[in-house]
């Protein structure tokens, strides 16, 4: 197509610009001129404060701009700095008084830390405003991510206009330097043929009305069917940790979820090993050592099989301290319902509840009925394994976490529908997986190979019996300027821990890079035109484009494998950087447009390939497992609630605590 212009509607968050003890009072969400801060108060605001440009109010004319570093840890009222070089100290409150003729009414609330660390600048939080225009770059809480969509989320059609009209505002026939190149912009949008991708038809198990099933328009239900293979729940318990349900509801609510997960085809004892347990919050750890004892105690010797937990709403840190001590600490499966759900007993709730308790207990959902059969190319011929990689990366601001890389791979063949999964803490930021391959030296038996391949590939022949006769690798999350540096690393990792198993041991390998933050949308041609589009306006799932807007020689497509809910379907591009099992064009797609249909969680084709969205919610989910954060230090570095990555004095990485074997072998991360 030669030359194109991208153009999108990007939205963002910003902060407001109020005064600094407004912005304090709203995100604490209490007055704070009456009471000092609390010392978890204090983090809190540092933590929402730290990078944040501030000017000052105090000087009549003189707006001065400075970015924040910290806050202090004392009031304003202790705080003194010295005025000259033989050690002479005046307060913060003198100085502000002779200097600026400034009195400062609220002086037990700490000062602002600005410019850098090691010059101490103090500047009292009633003369600092947030200056204008400043992008809020930290992660936005639930309600706000909601409030942020209310007002941005647009239906295909209106963005396609604002779009259009946008091209018209900016006006590119009078633009000279345009004109001087002799570049001329049309005001149309690029037409591009596309094919739909038929949905693959799902196996169900044979004792449900129904055995297969078609999805429709990217969706189908539970309805009627039975879970291929449905696992046996027989030794479960509940923590009770919400206040406002009583034990009658929670004991109501998992006699509902005990009967559902029956209904879909799994064996599930309803009565708990032990009666439901009522814990407070702030005592997770206590409450999971006492029920897991209690119920090892009865069981003699047995496994508990699966822990359910009510979880208040807004539960902080909860769900991940209790993720952490379960899947690290005490090997337990654990399924977490929030207060709002139990009480509010919804059948549509349930039924995906249950879904995620089989995967968790090692069964199976679905799978493709092409699976089943044999009919896949080039998975369905030769024992063949999936992976899903991707790395997640601290969000910003945060200085010294890790970043965390997590692989799954598939376990099962034909089917390919169950990935275990492993993780790992690595440098800050680094995006190429240094943990897929690693040797090490050890005093008996010498040189040691293991890493993330090798483990996944030892697990899938232990299941199946076979080795993998063929790679494919799906790796998420990486940018076009490191597809190379990624490939060549990653690929002679895999190809190292192949050999490692055996020495002539190479499977043909296809690497994939599986794109969603991009500013390509797709448009139906006529959204008068209801058979080409789905309820919310978008293309239809299995929608692929794989020229004119795609890389003139290299193997990349667009597939919109998922049914839009509501504002625009974000395609994902998928570009095949390497390939030695031949894939055409259309097999490839097709393989990876029917694997979107097996993804665990719900009965709707996702929109990127389930092996990748495994990983990254295994990545997500390994964030947890990383050591709270010390009591703050003077050093600057993030204060409590944060985390801490690195070893003291040292330049590696503190790994991760090692997920009990249990929780490897399952789809713990679902």
């Amino acid at each position: 197509m030669g030359l194109s212009l991208n153009i999108d509607m990007a939205s963002a968050a910003f902060i407001e610009a109020l005064p600094v003890i407004e912005f304090v009072a709203q995100l604490l969400g209490k007055d704070v001129l009456s009471r000092p801060l609390s010392d978890s108060d204090r983090i809190k605001v540092k933590k929402a404060l730290r990078g944040v440009k501030v000017e000052v109010t105090h000087r009549r004319d003189v707006r001065r701009k400075y970015r924040v570093c910290g806050i202090t840890t004392q009031p304003t009222r202790e705080l003194v700095f010295p005025v000259d070089d033989d050690s002479n100290m005046k307060s913060v409150v003198e100085y502000f008084q002779e200097m600026y003729g400034f009195t400062i009414q609220h002086t037990h609330l700490p000062c602002l830390q600005v410019g850098n660390q090691k010059k101490a600048n103090y500047l009292p939080m009633e003369a600092c405003k947030i200056v204008e225009g400043q992008r809020y770059t930290k992660r936005l809480s639930e309600k706000q991510i909601t409030s942020l969509l209310k007002v941005t989320c647009q239906r295909p059609r209106d963005r396609e206009n604002d779009i259009l009209q946008t091209v018209q505002h900016n006006a590119y026939e009078e633009d000279p330097y345009a004109n001087e190149f002799g570049i001329k912009i049309s005001e149309k949008m690029t037409s591009v043929e596309a094919r739909v991708l038929p949905a693959p038809w799902l196996k169900y198990h044979d004792t449900g009305k129904e055995k297969d099933c078609l999805p429709q328009v990217g969706q189908w239900n539970m309805m009627n069917k039975k879970m291929i293979n449905g696992m046996n729940v027989n030794r479960w318990a509940c923590i009770n940790f919400s206040r406002s349900v009583q034990d009658s509801v929670a004991r109501g609510f998992c006699n509902e979820l005990a009967q559902m997960c029956q209904v879909s085809g799994m064996e599930f004892n309803p009565e708990p090993v032990i009666p439901i347990y009522i814990a407070r919050p702030d005592q997770v750890e206590k409450a999971l050592k006492h029920v897991y004892h209690a119920c090892t105690n009865k069981l003699k010797g047995k496994e508990l099989e699966l822990l359910l937990a009510i979880l208040p709403d807004n539960n902080g840190s909860l769900y991940g301290d209790l993720k952490r001590i379960c899947e690290t600490d005490l090997g337990i499966i654990s399924q977490c319902c929030l207060t709002k759900h139990v009480f509010k007993i919804n059948k549509q709730y349930l039924a995906n509840v249950s879904l995620k308790i089989n995967v968790k207990m090692g069964g199976r959902n679905t799978v493709l009925l092409d699976a089943i059969s044999c009919r896949i190319p080039l998975v369905s011929d030769i024992p063949t394994i999936i992976f899903g990689a991707d790395v997640t990366h601290p969000e910003n601001g945060e200085e010294s976490s890790p970043s965390i890389a997590a692989v799954v791979a598939s376990q099962d063949w034909p089917e390919v529908t169950k990935y275990a999964g492993l993780v790992c803490a690595q440098a800050h930021r680094q995006e190429l997986i240094q943990d897929l391959y690693k040797t090490w030296q050890d005093p008996v038996r010498g040189t040691v190979s293991g890493g993330m391949i090798r483990d996944l590939l030892v697990s899938f022949r232990k299941a199946t019996g076979q080795k993998p006769q063929r790679i494919i690798f799906y790796r998420d999350g990486v940018s076009e300027g490191q597809f190379y540096q990624v490939l060549l690393f990653e690929l002679d990792a895999i190809r190292k821990a192949c050999a490692s198993l055996e020495p002539n041991y190479q499977p043909p390998v296809t690497f994939i890079v599986v794109q969603k933050r991009h500013h390509t949308r797709l448009f139906a041609n006529n959204h008068r035109d209801k058979s080409s589009t789905d309820k919310s306006g978008n293309v239809l799932p299995g929608t692929v484009v794989d020229s004119k807007i795609c890389h003139p020689t290299e193997f990349d497509f667009y597939l919109c494998s998922h049914a839009g809910i509501q504002g625009t379907s974000r395609p994902a591009h998928y570009h095949v950087l390497w390939d030695e099992n031949n894939f055409t064009a259309d097999g490839i797609q097709s393989l990876t447009n029917n694997l979107c249909y097996t993804y665990a969680r719900c009965t709707r084709s996702v929109s990127v390939v389930p092996p990748a969205y495994y990983a990254h919610l295994a990545a997500f989910r390994a964030r947890f497992y990383l050591e709270p954060d010390l009591p703050e230090s003077g050093s600057g570095g993030g204060g409590g609630g944060g985390k801490v990555g690195r070893v003291a004095g040292e330049t590696g990485v503190r790994p991760l605590p090692a997920l009990k074997e249990n929780v490897k072998r399952v789809m713990f991360y679902c």
